[in-house]
């Protein structure tokens, strides 16, 4: 069971900027996609953002294209998002994931415990 821990998220004005991080232990295998989901309070889980082990394929949720930026350190065995322009509407648990396919609708087995985001002025 690959353990995934998130940390970076906080509280942020309009317009700013925050970097969210996720750390994997345990069986991490190469191979493996990992990427980020998030949810706000009565929405569905939404897809952020996916990258492959080697990071040559990238895939974006529409909502946040240009915005945010996904990358990877296998070395370390890490995945960070780099969340720019932010909006109100990015306030949610952002949730670490990976499994051999992660993909909008279809996001791998392995969770972490989320990490808050709130954008507010």
């Amino acid at each position: 069971q690959v353990h995934l821990v998130e940390s970076g998220g906080g509280l942020v004005q309009p317009g700013g900027s925050l970097r969210l991080s996720c750390v994997a232990s345990g069986p991490t295998d190469s191979g493996r996609t990992m990427g980020w989901f998030r949810q706000s309070p009565g929405k569905d889980r939404e897809f952020v953002a996916a990258i492959s082990w080697s990071g040559m394929s990238i895939l974006y949720g529409d909502a946040v294209k240009g915005r945010f930026t996904i990358s990877r350190d296998n070395a370390k065995n890490t995945v960070s998002l780099q969340m720019n322009s932010l909006k109100p509407e990015d306030t949610a648990v952002y949730y670490c994931n990976t499994g051999t396919i992660v993909v909008p609708g279809s996001p791998g087995p392995n969770w972490g415990q989320g990490t808050q985001v709130t954008v507010s002025s």
